[in-house]
């Protein structure tokens, strides 16, 4: 019923918006599923859409018990999807406009204390190649704060070790210059010396598999669960979790919200806000233990 139209839609947001592969993925199952609702329903053409067809839609996923999350990503899809027909004028109006979207319940970031941080750091074996490795990219987790994603788009060129900056591809194809410390700096150097290219890149990637490939995300997802259950740092720690603990020390210590913003790579302060809850709470927590009329 709509398909042509959403592939239209997903076109566009390839090759305009440059969208990732993963947000193209979770938008098309989004839509193919709204496509299978408006069939069930017998809903004739994209005119007979209204407010109505939706909030019956929306009540379909309350009765599979989805969470108010993920009702939140499948009604973005929608908007996005009816924002477009309405630009291109295939729509006169916006159904999805009048429609009361639920509220999200905001779910605090996990983070690790910095002790933790440093258990969970020096956990590899650095006596060999990918331990070094793993030691670099722990540290370039946290010293960077960029996401797994772009940590494994990372090609040697984008590292000046010399002048302590990185250049990270993030979403949509936007890039942006994050300072990395010192010890980042020391451990990719140290990992530099025994790294073996086995095969001929024109550019090399910064961190390889033991068969001289890129490594992947979800690799370094499960390197990383491997040094998890080793050190005995908190449950659930993933390498998003180095990006939220880079972001919560960072405005532990007095970072500006703006900065952190910036070395995150957010489109909006309010992504980076999320942050700020966290600091509060933890000043709340010091409050209570310390002052005497708290």
């Amino acid at each position: 019923m709509i398909e042509t139209f959403v592939n239209d839609f997903i076109r566009k947001l390839e090759y305009e918006k440059n969208s990732s592969a993963h947000t193209l993925r979770a938008y098309e199952k989004d839509l193919s599923q709204f496509n299978t609702f408006l069939r069930d329903e017998k809903c004739e053409g994209l005119s007979a859409i209204n407010h109505l067809t939706l909030r019956k839609y929306l009540a379909v996923f309350r009765t599979y018990n989805y969470s108010k999350r993920t009702i939140a990503r499948k009604l973005a899809a929608l908007r996005s999807f009816f924002k477009f027909l309405n630009y291109e004028g295939i729509l006169d109006s916006n159904p999805i406009e009048t429609l009361r979207i639920p509220k999200q319940t905001k779910k605090l970031p996990n983070f690790l204390a910095i002790q933790d941080v440093d258990t969970l750091i020096n956990t590899p074996d650095i006596s060999n190649s990918m331990g070094l490795r793993d030691r670099a990219i722990l540290e370039t987790l946290y010293s960077t704060g960029m996401r797994v994603s772009e940590l494994v788009k990372l090609d040697e060129e984008d590292v000046d070790l010399l002048g302590g900056m990185v250049k990270v591809q993030g979403k949509g194809k936007k890039e942006r210059l994050v300072p990395i410390g010192g010890y980042a700096i020391r451990a990719i150097e140290a990992y530099a010396l025994t790294k073996m290219k086995k095969r001929a890149y024109q550019n090399t990637p910064l961190f390889l598999n033991k068969y001289g490939d890129r490594l992947t995300s979800r690799s370094v997802g499960r390197t990383l669960d491997k040094y998890v259950k080793v050190s005995g740092v908190k449950v659930g720690t993933s390498p998003h979790t180095l990006r939220h603990s880079f972001a919560t020390h960072l405005l532990d210590k007095g970072a500006d919200l703006r900065s952190v913003q910036e070395l995150l790579g957010h489109s909006n302060l309010s992504t980076t806000q999320i942050y700020t809850h966290i600091t509060t709470e933890r000043l709340r927590q010091v409050y209570e233990k310390a002052h005497p009329r708290a």
